[in-house]
């Protein structure tokens, strides 16, 4: 690949902002952020970021991976969310069969086959949660973990595995096997008290999946596993920034309680994002959008119709954050977390040229993975 230089306005490279300034990529890679020389093969009038990375995406483009398990579904799903600046994700099944899981397991083990950059494992959204805290989740595929699960979650050709628990369901036991494989475990779609909650952080745990929601509540007399994800410094909580799943004060009590760089926006995002569907099949039911907010024809809310530019422009204005704490909760942040800040979420030298440009009103204007 032949070199590039890509000029402008002002470009934030994870840790500060060069103003009139140019980024030079060679090879797919960054090799510099240095001042405007006049040598630029073009020039963006605004500001370029790393790109987003989102760790909880179920569909997009029409496309939900549930329905469509298979490497041109994952295709789809990149395309949609590259638009609004995500350029890396972990393409999430929600609860499901043993047989949608393998499939899935499949199509990500094909799309890492044939190096399609920008998807870097799975999560798997249950199937072992707690029935009282399923939200749009389908009780009757909600199980206990047998052997059949073990063997998808341990492959070790689906690049990174994320699996989102309820740890009143899953034994302290397993939890330790999955940290043992290099799985990272989430808590989430759980009723587990605060001791339940702490104990499987104890266990290896590491994270919370979509914070406050489909968890139990901070209360006077039991925090619950919302209070177990404010007060545990090293965990990581998912959070989405959509006005709908959780209030923006709730958010900025979050902001306020968690270290830097523990709180990751997500979108939780479903099919209809980077689409014009406005409602779809799920399961036994329909999802449909009305606005930017999804239900199901059972009532409660099923996923988001949330893209991360979105998310990053609700944390700037909403939540008082400063752009590059926003676009940080978006980008640095995930990859520090997935042990890959080096490559993704930064644009340093040596790291993967994956970066898009925003304009004033913090749209996305261009997007490039691995410099393209």
């Amino acid at each position: 690949m032949t070199r590039q230089v890509i000029s402008a306005t002002q470009i934030f490279d994870g840790y500060r902002f060069h103003d009139g300034s140019q980024l030079v990529v060679d090879a797919g890679k960054v090799v510099a952020i240095e001042p405007i020389s006049g040598d630029a093969n073009e020039h963006i009038e605004g500001t370029i970021v790393p790109g987003f990375i989102d760790l909880q995406v179920n569909g997009g483009g029409g496309v939900l991976l549930n329905n469509t398990p298979t490497l041109a579904g994952l295709k789809t799903m990149l395309a949609a969310h590259r638009e609004f600046g995500t350029t890396a994700m972990l393409p999430t099944l929600i609860t499901d069969t043993v047989d949608v899981m393998a499939q899935a397991a499949d199509a990500i083990a094909d799309a890492l086959r044939h190096n399609v950059t920008g998807i870097l494992g799975i999560h798997f959204e249950g199937p072992h949660l707690s029935i009282a805290k399923k939200g749009a989740h389908s009780e009757e595929y909600i199980r206990a973990i047998s052997e059949a699960e073990w063997a998808i979650i341990s492959r070790q050709d689906i690049g990174l595995v994320k699996v989102t628990i309820a740890p009143e369901n899953v034994s302290l036991q397993d939890i330790k096997r999955m940290v043992a494989l290099g799985i990272k475990v989430f808590l989430g779609h759980s009723n587990a008290s605060y001791q339940q909650a702490r104990a499987a952080l104890d266990a290896g745990a590491t994270g919370f999946t979509h914070l406050f929601n489909a968890m139990s509540a901070f209360t006077s007399r039991e925090p619950g596993m919302v209070g177990a994800a404010l007060l545990a410094d090293d965990a990581v909580c998912g959070l989405i920034v959509d006005g709908h799943h959780v209030d923006y004060a709730s958010c900025q009590l979050a902001i306020k309680a968690k270290p830097e760089g523990k709180l990751l926006l997500v979108t939780d995002a479903m099919s209809v994002v980077g689409s014009d569907i406005a409602r779809f099949s799920f399961f036994d039911r329909e999802i449909i959008r009305v606005g930017d907010k999804l239900n199901s024809t059972t009532g409660e809310l099923a996923g988001s119709a949330l893209d991360m530019a979105s998310a990053v422009r609700n944390t700037h204005h909403h939540l008082g954050q400063s752009l590059a704490q926003a676009v940080n909760m978006a980008s640095l942040y995930p990859a520090q977390y997935l042990g890959l800040q080096h490559r993704l979420g930064q644009l340093t030298p040596g790291a993967q040229a994956d970066f898009i440009a925003l304009d004033d009103n913090l749209l996305v204007t261009r997007h490039w993975v691995a410099g393209h």
